[in-house]
């Protein structure tokens, strides 16, 4: 079975309700699910993982440090994390805040890992992105995001 971690920073409790769904939807698909915390997170577990699943609040666009501290100690494992599938999600303040912009920022850290990144056509491009806390709209693309990469993840 394909085992994922989907890893998340949040202050308010936006981005933990939508790591959350993630998690449950991933679970309901036969894939083993970690969900932590980044703080909790372990940087040696990532070679325990088939991909990742992160998540932070968008701070001035771009990720919480919290976030970019664990992309940061991930150098660790360049070159060995190499070909696992990564998406990345949000939560942010307003629309055009920058919370497109968090999520490539965390897609291009892991892009230089030689990641697969998924991005989509029917949500936000680079990955959910709520407008405070989660709502209708954010549960439909969280489950257009897991069944994209539930189907990939399998293929793999």
């Amino acid at each position: 079975m394909k085992k994922v971690l989907v890893v998340y920073y949040s202050r308010t409790g936006n981005t933990e309700k939508m790591a959350k769904m993630i998690a449950e939807r991933l679970a309901n698909k036969e894939i083993t699910v970690d969900l932590k915390r980044v703080e909790e997170t372990e940087i040696d577990s990532l070679l325990d993982y088939d991909g990742y699943i992160v998540g932070s609040p968008n701070y001035f666009g771009t990720m919480a440090s919290e976030v970019k501290k664990f992309i940061d100690e991930s150098v660790k494992y360049y070159r060995k994390i190499e070909g696992k599938l990564v998406a990345a999600f949000t939560s942010t303040g307003m629309i055009g805040g920058g919370g497109e912009t968090a999520c490539l920022d965390i897609l291009k850290a892991f892009l230089i890992h030689g990641c697969i990144c998924l991005g989509f056509t029917r949500l936000g491009h680079y990955g959910p992105v709520s407008i405070g806390k989660p709502d209708e709209r954010v549960e439909r693309e969280i489950d257009e995001m897991v069944n994209k990469y539930a189907e990939i993840l399998k293929r793999m």
